[in-house]
């Protein structure tokens, strides 16, 4: 459930005391394992994703503790999951590496200063109460965004794979790149980026409920060190510091932050859509509520904080939150013991990780990304819409050809086209009578629904403004000269909520000009905001005022009353 406003209250402030004044000891022993599931998740999974964002895998761990703290105090959900992610983690390496280059402390300098950005955006757009601007995102087309995210993010993690070198530019630049150097491929890193890979996907698909991430990277850097795999060409993960992070100073320079913008906004957009929608399956889940203002909120201070201990972006995933709920969490109490586990790895186990490979670390990021994969919804889809399933295709392509940020901005692009077109093009239609019942029906969709002589029944087919009353009237008068002996247009304002001063006046012209050619015009269905504005504007006057009906069938039975009368 979604709460549909933001109380004005402690509570809401601080979601933390609801849950844990309603807190059950019986719940306890629930959190604490599915804590220990998610730590097991999230240290191997947040040193992988860093390599999605182009710094070192220190900064995953420096990440997840603050994150997990500061949306356990701020955020509504009680299972909710922030930590890194593959799709926003992507875009941060890009927008970064649009000013700095990849490996430098520049570049880490400016990711941590971009999650300070994202989550000073997140906070504003949550005061601003701005829950709604997800929905401008439909879902075919964020399915579109995590398809292509999905491929361009394998492409780049194969050269870490089989331990060759990497290329750069689009999906296809890289491609043509790892097909040039297969012949450089080596033995030993390819043998364990590849093993890794398939030891992810078969625990997967076996035995789901075992931490597969960590198994994985355990055995690898255990074998890597044991065997002498660096002597051998297997990169690994080095020297990684013990103890806490210090605080990171952020760039606060306004020309990085204006270059930062663009992409930091798409990370908002795309990340709160994908937080809100693993936030709502987890409250359809143990039927609690959320609120969507809120949750912008809580990933203001999750990212803000994560950057200035020196780690980047955090958003709500839906794999993390899955692993908690399959774990059994009930509360945010599990993500503060997760967020214990990490802060004691931090301090006592980064020397454990120095022969971690990198083939290992690629093949956790290939089986996370081939999880979010999703090409049976793609086959739904063409069945359920070609439409949808077009625009899907095209944000793929875009992002595939054109690279991450230029496919999401197409995205966007399209779906407020696919916003302005279904809003200028109501769906209109003539009425009939359904046989035996007083319902009105198209009667393109129902052949047998009865029509009436000299009257023609009309709907509207949503909002009046000054974009859709022109092809309103237009359709309005093909249908009267498909059928000239209509001396009546009954028209139906059931689906009509606003109507603007253009409307109106055009509205008004269209009555004069049916008028002139013998048309009378009745209205049936008008809300009193619409009939307000009617009135005003003399329709009211220019039609008569018995000649608005509450219901379609008083519209004709007055008609059929007044044509008996004349034609007695």
């Amino acid at each position: 459930m979604v709460q549909p406003s933001v109380k004005p209250t402690a509570h809401s402030a601080l979601p933390i005391v609801n849950w844990v004044r309603g807190y059950q000891h019986d719940w306890l022993s629930h959190d604490v394992f599915a804590g220990v599931a998610l730590w097991a998740v999230m240290v191997p999974e947040g040193m992988a994703y860093a390599g999605i964002v182009g710094v070192p895998p220190i900064m995953g761990l420096y990440t997840i503790v603050p994150a997990l703290l500061a949306y356990a105090l701020l955020g509504s959900s009680r299972q909710l999951v922030v930590g890194p992610d593959t799709a926003t983690g992507l875009l941060s390496a890009l927008t970064v590496g649009a000013i700095a280059t990849q490996g430098t402390a520049d570049f880490n300098s400016l990711t941590s200063t971009l999650a300070v950005l994202i989550g000073f955006l997140f906070l504003i757009f949550g005061f601003m109460r701005m829950g709604w601007i997800a929905s401008f995102i439909p879902a075919p087309v964020m399915r579109g965004f995590i398809e292509g995210l999905v491929y361009v993010t394998i492409i780049g993690q194969v050269p870490h794979l089989l331990g060759i070198e990497g290329g750069s530019g689009n999906f296809f630049n890289k491609l043509s790149n790892i097909l040039a150097h297969l012949p450089d491929v080596h033995v030993a890193p390819a043998a364990t980026g590849v093993l890794s890979l398939a030891t992810m996907l078969l625990l997967r698909r076996l035995v789901p409920l075992v931490p597969a991430a960590l198994v994985v990277m355990a055995v690898a850097t255990i074998a890597i060190g044991v065997l002498g795999g660096e002597a051998f060409g297997v990169h690994v993960a080095g020297h990684i510091p013990s103890g806490l992070p210090s605080l990171a100073q952020p760039n606060l320079d306004p020309a990085i932050w204006l270059q930062l913008a663009p992409g930091a906004l798409a990370i908002v957009m795309v990340g709160y859509a994908e937080a809100l929608g693993a936030a709502k399956a987890a409250a359809l889940e143990s039927g609690a509520e959320i609120d969507p203002n809120q949750e912008l909120i809580a990933h203001g201070p999750a990212n803000m904080l994560s950057g200035l201990f020196g780690g980047f972006l955090v958003v709500g995933s839906l794999s993390k939150t899955s692993v908690a709920m399959a774990a059994g969490a009930r509360s945010q109490a599990a993500n503060l013991v997760a967020a214990a586990l990490c802060f004691l790895t931090l301090i006592f186990l980064t020397p454990l990780f120095r022969t971690m490979p990198q083939p290992a670390l690629a093949a956790v990021v290939i089986a996370a990304m081939l999880h979010l994969s999703k090409p049976s919804y793609l086959r739904q889809l063409f069945l359920r819409s070609r439409w949808s399933f077009a625009n899907v295709l095209i944000v793929i392509a875009g992002e595939l050809i054109l690279g991450v940020p230029q496919g999401i901005a197409l995205g966007v692009v399209l779906s407020l086209l696919t916003l302005i077109y279904l809003v200028s093009h109501p769906l209109s239609a003539e009425l009939g009578q359904v046989p035996g019942v007083e319902a009105y029906r198209d009667v393109e969709r129902h052949p047998d629904a009865r029509t009436f002589d000299r009257l023609l029944i009309w709907r509207a087919g949503g909002d009046l403004f000054f974009a859709t009353i022109g092809r309103m009237a237009g359709m309005l008068k093909e249908a009267l000269s498909a059928r000239p002996e209509v001396r009546c247009a009954l028209l139906d304002f059931s689906s009509v909520n606003f109507i603007d001063v253009t409307a109106v006046d055009g509205l008004s012209v269209l009555i004069k000009d049916l008028r002139s050619v013998g048309v009378t015009v009745a209205f049936s269905h008008v809300r009193d905001p619409v009939r307000d504005a009617m009135r005003l504007a003399g329709i009211e006057e220019l039609v008569g005022p018995g000649r608005f009906y509450e219901r379609t069938t008083d519209g004709v039975n007055a008609w059929l009353e007044e044509s008996n009368s004349l034609a007695g």
